[in-house]
């Protein structure tokens, strides 16, 4: 999630396995995996590819991500410590850091470091290796559309929110707070998805 591809950006599987010192197998079957998680187009002969998601698929995973996140983060919430908490805490503020000096790419890690600092702690491993797949196809699109459609909030960032009911122990609390996140956070990420859909083509 460190914002290193970017839609329809190409690939060629030699030049990969060179990059990643590895041979052209293990960096196939990997392509071929991330094709069958929706997030690669491959066309044999012609291009190896990332896919850009429609303002539809965006929607579904988001709507998915409403449900699956909140439940996530509830059932971390009875084993975080205190010290889990601060750890978080110190990630969203390596997060504003980032923002602020512009620095996109550890910007989107930390954001995907604090959701997942998190989530890994609910124990629940199928809900977490869901929510992987998701975050790969919505990751280039991140990529491709920050700094534009950085996240926006009306009144405070809701990670504050999040680590006040963790803090708290408020289990409802914290389930609103990682809802409004995916709602406010990705509300200027889903206008620009539409722009991009209503231009007319090259």
């Amino acid at each position: 999630m460190r914002g290193e591809m970017v839609p329809h950006q190409r690939f060629k599987v030699r030049e990969l396995a060179q990059r990643m010192g590895t041979s052209e197998t293990p960096v196939r079957e990997a392509l071929f995996q991330l094709s069958r998680e929706g997030a690669m187009e491959i066309k044999p002969r012609y291009y190896i590819r990332v896919r850009r998601l429609s303002l539809a698929e965006y929607d579904e995973i988001r709507d998915i991500r409403m449900t699956l996140e909140p439940m996530a983060a509830e059932r971390a919430l009875p084993l975080l410590t205190n010290a889990d908490i601060d750890e978080l805490a110190a990630v969203h503020e390596r997060l504003v850091a980032a923002e602020a000096s512009g620095d996109w790419a550890t910007a989107l890690q930390a954001n995907f470091d604090f959701h997942f600092g998190l989530y890994y702690r609910s124990r629940r491993p199928v809900i977490i290796e869901v929510l992987e797949g998701l975050w790969i196809r919505v990751g280039p699109l991140l990529s491709e559309l920050y700094p534009d459609a950085k996240p926006t909030y009306a009144v405070r960032h809701q990670h504050l929110n999040v680590l006040d009911a963790l803090r708290r122990r408020e289990a409802y609390t914290l389930r609103d707070a990682i809802r409004m996140d995916l709602l406010e956070g990705g509300a200027r990420l889903r206008q620009h998805l539409a722009q991009l859909e209503t231009r007319p083509p090259r």
